[in-house]
């Protein structure tokens, strides 16, 4: 991990228009091609993660995963303002390099005191989305990772899941579902989110959207404090 530099920081709302990790029910996901195509490459056992020149969000520039992914049973408190949301991620079969994507962003603060930009409160679409230090829906660790899907996946209540920018684009940014939601399998499900987390999730979309429609920042800002191992 890495600091920027003064009068580096990249404005990744610019560098990465057109390229923004989103989740819908009805349209693909954005276009993935608009800015310049990642180049190195760097592999963790069979996890391999791709250098994206079209920057990342926040002053901390994250290393990609190194090592094995994670085994056995692995939990993650997520804290924000609203309350502790717990997590159960998974260490077997798909999903198992998101999973160490999330956890090394974790232990390096890379989700500390950053926003939950997007909640949707709509019939076929009810998610809370975060991951994204910008909080414009466009920001990412500066690397992607294969989105990893068997064409089985669901997302009803208590899913885990990352945003892509397109297929095969999956970087920092993770929605949790709260409500059953119709979307293709398009996205990494890494895990699941645990009862007392789903009631924390629950006050928040009651709330609903600041600006009053389905599909936008929450009417309560919703910031995550830090990440850390569930004790």
């Amino acid at each position: 991990m890495r600091r920027r530099a003064a009068g580096a920081v990249v404005l990744a709302g610019l560098v990465l228009a057109g390229c923004t990790s989103t989740i819908t029910g009805t349209a693909s996901p954005a276009d993935p091609t608009s800015g310049p195509a990642p180049t190195a490459t760097t592999s963790a056992g069979p996890c391999t993660y791709t250098e994206d020149p079209r920057g990342s969000a926040g002053d901390v520039v994250p290393d990609a995963p190194s090592g094995p992914p994670p085994t056995g049973t692995v939990r993650e408190t997520v804290a924000t303002g609203a309350g502790d949301i717990g997590l159960e991620l998974r260490t077997s079969g798909p999903g198992t390099c998101a999973t160490a994507s999330f956890v090394s962003l974790a232990a390096q603060g890379y989700f500390d005191d950053t926003p939950c930009h997007r909640l949707t409160t709509s019939p076929g679409l009810q998610v809370l989305q975060c991951g994204d230090p910008s909080g414009t829906g466009a920001g990412g660790p500066g690397y992607t990772f294969p989105t990893d899907v068997d064409g089985t996946e669901t997302y009803g209540r208590g899913v885990l899941a990352m945003a892509n920018s397109g297929q095969g684009f999956d970087g920092s940014q993770f929605f949790l579902v709260y409500g059953d939601s119709q979307l293709t399998p398009d996205y990494t499900v890494f895990g699941t989110v645990d009862e007392a987390g789903l009631g924390v999730v629950d006050q928040i979309a009651a709330a609903g959207v600041a600006d009053g429609s389905q599909d936008g920042a929450p009417a309560v800002p919703v910031t995550i404090t830090a990440v850390t191992p569930t004790t």
